[in-house]
């Protein structure tokens, strides 16, 4: 195994914004479902960080939110959930816990109570099955608050919850009637 002297969270960074917002950056294109030929993406990346299978395969190993999937021959990989740009990354809609989590900054809070939690920029709303997880997903933003969601009552209601394979919940909305904040 060759000497490891570069950072492994700024490339894999890299990787993020490449499978999950920007492919044309480095000229690949992903198919309907979000996956990367791998070849492709790591010619790609090469330009700017020196990379190779071997480091590309650490990365999807070693990274702590599980943000990256290879097929089953490794040939292609993608991003889990995170995407801004139209894939289908074939999940299926699953029935929600009662309740999930939110994390967010407090500068957010009043946006929130007034509209409810919004994609903003991605395709779906990141809900977490615990509160230490959004907790965490809260601290990345600034002082964090917790929503709680009702999830159950959602589904009851229709809305539909999709699991990503890293155990993030997606849904493409959360009104602020199914939100309480934690700590009030």
């Amino acid at each position: 195994m060759k000497e490891k002297n570069y950072d492994l969270t700024k490339i894999s960074k890299y990787i993020s914004l490449i499978l999950r917002h920007k492919p044309d950056v480095i000229g690949i294109q992903l198919d309907t479902n979000g996956w990367a030929n791998v070849e492709e993406l790591l010619a790609g990346i090469g330009r700017k960080y020196p990379i190779d299978f071997e480091i590309l395969g650490e990365i999807v190993r070693s990274d702590n939110k599980q943000r990256y999937s290879f097929n089953e021959d490794k040939t292609k990989i993608r991003a889990n959930q995170g995407h801004s740009i139209q894939v289908d990354v074939e999940l299926s809609v699953t029935e929600p816990p009662e309740i999930l989590y939110h994390g967010t900054a407090e500068r957010f809070s009043a946006s929130i109570e007034a509209k409810g939690l919004l994609p903003q920029n991605r395709l779906y709303v990141h809900l977490s099955p615990d509160m230490e997880t959004a907790e965490k997903v809260g601290r990345r933003h600034g002082k964090p608050i917790i929503y709680l969601v009702n999830a159950g009552q959602m589904r009851q209601e229709g809305y539909t919850f999709l699991l990503s394979a890293n155990g993030v919940w997606l849904t493409k909305i959360v009104p602020a009637q199914y939100l309480k904040r934690l700590g009030e």
